[in-house]
């Protein structure tokens, strides 16, 4: 676990730094314009060979090919002749999400996008103080006030604004302890965040494991079994059936108003109107709410479905995820819904969970040779089921609900640490880089 300082030193005196976001900083650190610690660099490559970098919020400056999959796409680009060359300790600048942060000194020689900026620092300055300075929430919220633009996603900060805006300026020595002490202090809060991210991954994998078990050989290991005669299911309980799902329920697809996006089908604010990615937002079991709606002339185009209804996203990286409607509403040709579901047959709680415990097999069966995965209507149909008695299917599922109540807390602490780790990591580099706190 990472130490807290339990007492936070400060230095000896403060003055008023004359700027209101800013207030007092240490009396011996200056403020100087941007303009005067960085110079704009506009150099371009000849031919578009230099390796692709990247600007983020989260990783800074990376080499794009570190991030693509084999086969993949660095760019859509045609060419990337003409792309600004960057210098090892270059400042990035994504100019469009600055004010989030997506700024970096970069690790790297390459090329990157012709729509960021590229600076270059003066003099003896130190990368690493400036580094965590400009990420910092202060810094990012003055950028945001200096870009141009009327709403969020369109703000950019062009180099003169970029340039007016005043920096805290520690002498060179104390750049370096400041950066120094940065580097090792964060580094132990990512490991300890990398830690419980980790345990947060083994306690869904238990989670999963604990699932399948219970919908593929319930509760009793003393029960003897037998093959259920499907290679992925393997065992059952003897007592247990295999069906398919077309047997349980009629499945169909749902629709999608064309064109998209027309205001005619999707201005509306009365008729929910349920995507995949509101089936596949999160774990839970239910969808209580929707974010879009139709109009009633889209519902005539798609098709409404009622509250209560089991159903399935069938297509893209995400299909195979099961949810339960609270809510009535239209569904698009991306989810499969499961109706009039033979409740003499299956729980619908326990078809969530044995649905929940196929989703990678699912994913990992349709990716192969395909461009798009899809769990259409007929396949669906003829998907196998391993079928406990009813009253056995409600006691799995309640059982499940129990420990997985248990599970999910202790994810629920692990994120609180983890947000706590975060906090703490941010709070402790506004006040070192600004002077509140002295490290050295």
């Amino acid at each position: 676990m990472v130490e807290v300082e339990n007492k936070i030193q400060r230095y000896d005196s403060y003055k008023d730094s004359g700027v209101e976001w800013l207030g007092e900083i240490p009396e011996h650190w200056e403020l100087r314009r941007i303009k005067y610690l960085f110079n704009e660099i506009n150099e371009r490559s000849d031919d578009g060979d230099e390796d692709l970098l990247s600007v983020s919020q989260y990783t800074g400056v990376t080499n794009k090919s570190d991030k693509v999959e084999a086969g993949g796409m660095l760019t859509n680009a045609l060419t990337l002749e003409g792309y600004k060359k960057v210098k090892k300790g270059d400042l990035v600048s994504n100019i469009m999400l600055a004010w989030n942060g997506s700024l970096g000194f970069s690790p790297f020689d390459g090329i990157t996008s012709p729509a960021y900026s590229i600076y270059r620092i003066y003099g003896e300055n130190h990368n690493r103080y400036f580094h965590y300075l400009l990420r910092t929430e202060l810094y990012k919220a003055e950028f945001k006030r200096n870009s141009s633009g009327v709403i969020e996603s369109r703000l950019r900060l062009y180099t003169d604004d970029f340039f007016n805006i005043l920096s805290i300026l520690p002498p060179l020595l104390e750049q370096t302890k400041i950066a120094q002490f940065l580097d090792d202090k964060t580094t132990k809060i990512d490991e300890a965040i990398a830690i419980k991210e980790q345990q947060i991954n083994l306690l869904k994998e238990r989670k999963q494991i604990l699932i399948h078990k219970a919908v593929t050989r319930g509760l009793d290991d003393s029960i003897p079994l037998k093959d259920s005669g499907v290679e992925w299911i393997g065992e059952i309980p003897e007592h247990w059936e295999v069906s398919k799902n077309g047997y349980i329920s009629r499945i169909i697809r749902g629709a999608s108003p064309r064109p998209a996006g027309h205001p005619m089908y999707f201005d509306g604010k009365d008729v929910p109107w349920l995507a995949v990615g509101d089936i596949t937002k999160d774990d839970n079991i239910y969808l209580n709410e929707a974010v879009n709606f139709l109009t009633n002339a889209g519902k005539k185009q798609s098709r409404y479905i009622l509250k209560g209804t089991f159903v399935l996203s069938n297509s893209g990286a995400t299909l195979g995820v099961p949810k339960i409607l609270k809510i009535s509403g239209c569904i698009n040709d991306g989810v499969l819904a499961f109706l009039d579901l033979r409740e003499d047959l299956i729980d619908k709680i326990f078809l969530y969970y044995y649905f929940a415990s196929q989703t990678k097999r699912l994913r990992e069966e349709m990716n192969q040779g395909a461009t798009q995965p899809n769990l259409n209507t007929d396949l669906v149909k003829q998907l196998p089921i391993a079928l406990p008695p009813l009253s056995e299917q409600k006691e799995i599922s309640a059982y499940i609900e129990t420990a997985s109540k248990k599970i999910e807390t202790a994810i629920g602490l692990k994120q609180q640490e983890i947000a706590k780790l975060k906090e703490y990591k941010s709070s402790l580099i506004n006040g070192v880089v600004t002077g509140k706190v002295r490290v050295c």
